[in-house]
């Protein structure tokens, strides 16, 4: 993790359970948009309230087929990003999970530079590294895997792509 201060830290604990990540799943997507926009997408609310990494990410809609962006915990890992489709501990998967294996091409907005990356989901031995990885930036992952309740939740990892390479074809 950066360096979280004790008060990030004690945030985060309190961000694990039920009702206080229910609400905050609510209240903090809003706050970041505010935030984003007031500073040029340099940072977010829950980035400054948690030292977490914070980015938005831009997909094609699944079904619909329309651009949709969410903000996301990135975990950085060897280079990439590895993003865990938790949602809160859910019985479902979120929808941005749907999106990028429909469309696993996507962009990365973070600190207001923005880049191509195309995801995958993992599995074995990778998805155990990046599982371990985010659960130590983010120990609330073990409290969201329990609340799944047997739903395996996934963990994609998105690679960057070079500028100007073909766009996905699937």
């Amino acid at each position: 993790m950066s360096r979280a201060r004790p008060w990030q830290r004690l945030i985060l604990r309190l961000a694990a359970l039920r009702p206080i990540s229910w609400a905050l799943s609510h209240l903090l997507p809003r706050l970041d948009r505010w935030e984003l926009r007031r500073s040029n997408g340099e940072h977010s609310l829950t980035t400054l309230i948690t030292g977490l990494p914070l980015i938005t990410l831009h997909t094609i809609g699944a079904r619909s087929g329309l651009p949709r962006s969410t903000f996301l915990m990135a975990i950085p890992y060897e280079g990439k990003i590895v993003l865990i489709a938790s949602y809160f501990g859910s019985q479902q998967h979120p929808a941005w999970y749907h999106n990028l294996m429909a469309h696993p091409e996507v962009q990365v907005s973070l600190n207001g530079q923005t880049q191509t990356f195309l995801a995958r989901l993992t599995s074995g031995a990778e998805r155990q590294a990046c599982w371990g990885q985010a659960a130590s930036l983010y120990p609330g992952f073990e409290a969201y895997r329990r609340r799944a309740k047997g739903r395996e939740i996934p963990v994609m990892v998105l690679e960057p792509l070079p500028p100007n390479s073909p766009p996905d074809q699937s």
